[in-house]
């Protein structure tokens, strides 16, 4: 996989050989990226971070900081070592917890965008739903969503605007 814009264009990163990760596509992060805009400054929560593809793309593309949250140890470690090989360490950090956990543990922590693309086949509402606490007012929340489903309301949140992939789609919210 590689980081397709900004300072990294073109590094190279692993994504773990696993069954419950699914990487997001470089079409999709291209046209997340490009919906955000301009994003520098700005602060990520990457939930279910999977490879951390969209750490390091938002830090490749100006964000200040990028949070990584993913269970697997496997994919963990992947981050890790991307996260070193890409000589990232002083801007990501990388925490290897369920979602729930860390946000229960992190209740202060708030971000100015917060992805989320949750395994398709074990989404949560109330755990999408309890993400809405770490995104500063104003904040943005992209939710990557199975293509075949109706889009979830979460609480707190409005839909700003939703893009179809085929077998998945991306819907922005912003937080009132």
């Amino acid at each position: 996989m590689r980081i397709i814009a900004g300072q990294l264009r073109g590094r190279q990163f692993k994504s773990p050989r696993s069954h419950r990760s699914h990487p997001m596509s470089e079409k999709m992060r291209g046209a997340l990226f490009n919906v955000l805009g301009d994003i520098n400054g700005l602060t990520f929560l990457d939930a279910y971070a999977g490879s951390g593809a969209m750490a390091y793309e938002a830090i490749s593309r100006g964000a200040s900081k990028a949070t990584t949250v993913e269970k697997s140890i496997l994919a963990y470690r992947t981050i890790k070592n991307n996260v070193e090989a890409l000589s990232l360490g002083e801007q990501i950090k990388a925490s290897r917890a369920n979602i729930t956990t860390w946000s229960d543990n992190n209740v202060d922590l708030e971000f100015d965008v917060v992805i989320a693309d949750p395994p398709y086949n074990d989404i949560k509402p109330n755990v999408l739903e309890k993400l809405v606490r770490h995104l500063k007012k104003d904040g943005i929340y992209v939710l990557s969503w199975p293509g075949s489903e109706d889009i979830e309301d979460i609480k707190g949140l409005e839909i700003i605007k939703h893009t179809d992939y085929g077998d998945s789609k991306l819907v922005f919210f912003r937080k009132s």
